[in-house]
C-alpha cells in the first residue's frame, strides 16, 4: 500500500511538523513518503506530482491558511483516480467534522484531533483487506449514506512517540528553512479565541530526547529553530533548563524562537538570559492581544499588563534578544478608540516588531460558537476573518488595516528607525495617530497595490509629511537621509533627496576633515584616510540640526551641520559622523 502524507505550507521556507509525526509512529509498519507544497504552487503541478507517485492512501494537513487550495487538489485527484483513499486531518477538519464530510464528498476519511495512533490504526484497517472502521478511535467515514464518527480515546503519551527530526531527506534542506519543534501539546489558559484552549492540560516530551534532538538538528545545519509549544516558560524550572541547555550547547548562527507568556515571566529568569544567552541566540514572540480589561475578561484571558511591560523592558533593557508581540483588533467590547489605546500601550514598550492581526473566527473556538453575542459578522471561507461586530463596524476594521500596511513597512522593517522615533514622539499625537494618518495617505494613493524599493519609501513618507505641512520638515529630512546612508554598506549611487551641498561647499567640507578628521568623531580620525580615500568612499551631506547632540540626548539644536559617511570598501557598513558647518 502506497502512502503519502502531504501539506501545502504557506511558504516555502516553512515545515510541516504534523506530517513527520505521522510518519515516524506509523513505522515500522508502514513506510510514508512526504510530500510537501505551498499554497502558491499552481494546483495542476501538485496533482500531477501526487498521481505520478501512484498513491493508494494521501493523508492532508488542514489548517485555516491552505484549506481552500487543499480542496482544490482533493478534487482533481478523484476526478483522476477516484480509487485513491483521501484522509483529512488537522485543526482546520477537527471541528464541524460533519460539516465538512457533507460538503467535501471526496474525503473518504477525517481524523480528529491528535492524529498519530488513529492514522496508523486506519492504515491497519484499510490495508487487512476488510477494513473495520468502527474500531478507529477519532474518525469520521461515511457508512449506508450517512456520517459516522467514533469518539476519540485517550491522549497519547509524549515520552512515547517517535522523533519527527531523524529523516535523512530532510537534512539537505534544514539550513534553508525553518525548523519547527514540540516539547508540550496542550495550554494552561482558556483564550476564547484560541485553538490551544480546548485541549486542557500541558504534557511534555521526553526532555533529554529533545535535547537529542536538537543536538541533531544543529549538526546537520539548522540556523532557525522555532518550538511552537503554545507557552513555553509555563514551568519555570522546564524553561530554565531549556534556556541553560539552548545557551550552553548552541552551534554559531543559529536562532531559537518562542513563544512566551510575559507576565507569569520572573524577573530572575529574565537577569539570568541578560547575563547568560549570546546577543541574537533567541527571540520572544509575546501574545499581548489587548490591553483592555474587560475585552481580555470576555475572552477568558487573565493578563496582567503591567507585569508583561515589566518583562518586555526589561528583556529589551538587556539588549540581548528581540521581542516580536502581537496584537489582535475585534475582540468583543474593543470599539476602534479602545484600539487605538491598546496599539498605543503597546507601541510605548517600543518592541522590536509589532504585529496587528484581525480576528479570526476559528472553528471550535467559544467566540465562534458565541458570536451571536457580539453580533460578529465574519467570512464563510478560511480564515473566516471579522468583517464586523457591534462596537466595530467594518469600515474603522478597513482603517485599522491602513495602519497594518504601513506598520510592517516602516517599523517592523527598521528602515527609518531615527525618523519614526521623532516623528511620533515630536509631530503626532501618538504612535498610532500617525501610522493610521499614514496609512490613510498611503491607501488613498494606491501604493497599497505596488512594489517599492527602499528609495520609494522614503520618497512617500517625505511626500506624506509635505502633503499635511508637517513641522520642523528640514529636522525630519536630515533624520531621514541618517536612515538611508545607514541602511547602505556601499555608497548608494543615486540619493533620492534633492537638498545637497554645492561642489564648492563640498570641497570646503572635505578639506577641514582633511585637516582636522577628529570634527568628525574619535572613530573618523581613526580611519586616517588620505586625500584620495576620502573623496571616494566618503559622502557629506547638509544637516539642519546637531545630529550628534540629538543621537546623544534627544535635544533638537537647529544649528546648520554636516553628514559625514564613510563607506568601507570591502563592504562593512557605514561610519557615520557629523559636525557644524
Amino acid at each position: 500500500m502506497k502512502i503519502i502524507c502531504s501539506t501545502l505550507n504557506a511558504k516555502y521556507i516553512h515545515t510541516n511538523l504534523a506530517i513527520r509525526y505521522l510518519k515516524a509512529f506509523a513505522a515500522p509498519e508502514f513506510t510514508i513518503e512526504l510530500a510537501e507544497y505551498t499554497i502558491k504552487d499552481p494546483a495542476m503541478n501538485i496533482v500531477s506530482d501526487l498521481i505520478a507517485r501512484k498513491p493508494d492512501v494521501i493523508g492532508f494537513s488542514c489548517y485555516i491558511w491552505n484549506i481552500e487550495e487543499t480542496l482544490k487538489v482533493i478534487s482533481m485527484i478523484k476526478k483522476i483516480n477516484p480509487a485513491i483513499a483521501i484522509v483529512l486531518g488537522g485543526p482546520e477538519v477537527t471541528y464541524d467534522t460533519t460539516e465538512w464530510m457533507e460538503k467535501v464528498p471526496e474525503a473518504n476519511f477525517i481524523v480528529i484531533g491528535e492524529g498519530e495512533a488513529a492514522f496508523k490504526q486506519l492504515l491497519m484497517e484499510l490495508n487487512s483487506g476488510a477494513p473495520k472502521l468502527e474500531k478507529v478511535p477519532g474518525l469520521a467515514y461515511r457508512h449506508d449514506g450517512s456520517v459516522k464518527i467514533n469518539l476519540q480515546s485517550g491522549k497519547l503519551d509524549l515520552k512515547e512517540i517517535p522523533s519527527p527530526y531523524r529523516f535523512p531527506e530532510d537534512i539537505p534542506h534544514l539550513a534553508k528553512r525553518v525548523t519547527y519543534i514540540e516539547t508540550s501539546r496542550g495550554c494552561p489558559f482558556s483564550c476564547q479565541f484560541c485553538l490551544s484552549s480546548i485541549e486542557v492540560g500541558v504534557r511534555y516530551f521526553d526532555r533529554e530526547k529533545i535535547k537529542e534532538d536538537i543536538r541533531h538538528l544543529m549538526a546537520n545545519g539548522a540556523k532557525t529553530i522555532k518550538f511552537v509549544d503554545r507557552t513555553f516558560n509555563i514551568s519555570r524550572s522546564y524553561a530554565m533548563d531549556m534556556f541553560r541547555f539552548l545557551i550552553d550547547e548552541h552551534l554559531p548562527g543559529t536562532v531559537f524562537q518562542f513563544e512566551i507568556t510575559a507576565d507569569i515571566m520572573r524577573p530572575e529568569v529574565i537577569e539570568f538570559l541578560n547575563k547568560e544567552a549570546p546577543k541574537g541566540l533567541f527571540r520572544f514572540e509575546i501574545g499581548v492581544q489587548s490591553t483592555n480589561d474587560y475585552t481580555n475578561e470576555l475572552v477568558m484571558r487573565k493578563q496582567n499588563f503591567e507585569k508583561l511591560k515589566r518583562t518586555v523592558t526589561m528583556v529589551k533593557e538587556g539588549s540581548k534578544i528581540d521581542q516580536h508581540l502581537d496584537l489582535i483588533a475585534g475582540l468583543p467590547e474593543e470599539n476602534y478608540q479602545s484600539f487605538r489605546k491598546t496599539f498605543n500601550d503597546v507601541f510605548e514598550m517600543r518592541p522590536e516588531e509589532l504585529q496587528l492581526g484581525f480576528l479570526k473566527m476559528l472553528r471550535g473556538t467559544g467566540l465562534r460558537i458565541r458570536a451571536d453575542e457580539h453580533d460578529y459578522i465574519f467570512m464563510d471561507q478560511a480564515p473566516y476573518e471579522i468583517l464586523g461586530n457591534n462596537v466595530l463596524p467594518f469600515e474603522d476594521i478597513i482603517r485599522i488595516k491602513q495602519v497594518e500596511d504601513v506598520l510592517e513597512k516602516y517599523w517592523n522593517s527598521h528602515r527609518m528607525d531615527a525618523t519614526i522615533e521623532y516623528l511620533i514622539a515630536q509631530e503626532f499625537e501618538s504612535p498610532f495617530d500617525f501610522f493610521q494618518e499614514f496609512g490613510a495617505y498611503w491607501d488613498e494613493k494606491g501604493w497599497s497595490r505596488i512594489g517599492h524599493q527602499l528609495e520609494d519609501l522614503f520618497k512617500r513618507l517625505h511626500s506624506f509629511l509635505e502633503s499635511r505641512n508637517t513641522r520642523n520638515l528640514d529636522i525630519v529630512e536630515g533624520l531621514m537621509i541618517f536612515d538611508y546612508l545607514s541602511r547602505h554598506k556601499y555608497s548608494p549611487r543615486k540619493p533620492w533627496w534633492e537638498k545637497r551641498f554645492d561642489k564648492k561647499d563640498r570641497s570646503a567640507l572635505y578639506k577641514r576633515i582633511l585637516a582636522e578628521p577628529s570634527i568628525a568623531g574619535q572613530a573618523f580620525e581613526s580611519l586616517g584616510l588620505s586625500e584620495k580615500e576620502m573623496y571616494k568612499h566618503t559622502i557629506l551631506e547638509p544637516l539642519a540640526f546637531d545630529l550628534n547632540a540629538y543621537m546623544s540626548s534627544g535635544e533638537i539644536r537647529t544649528v546648520p551641520s554636516a553628514l559625514a559617511v564613510y563607506y568601507d570598501p570591502s563592504g562593512k557598513g557605514p561610519l557615520i559622523g557629523s559636525f557644524a558647518q
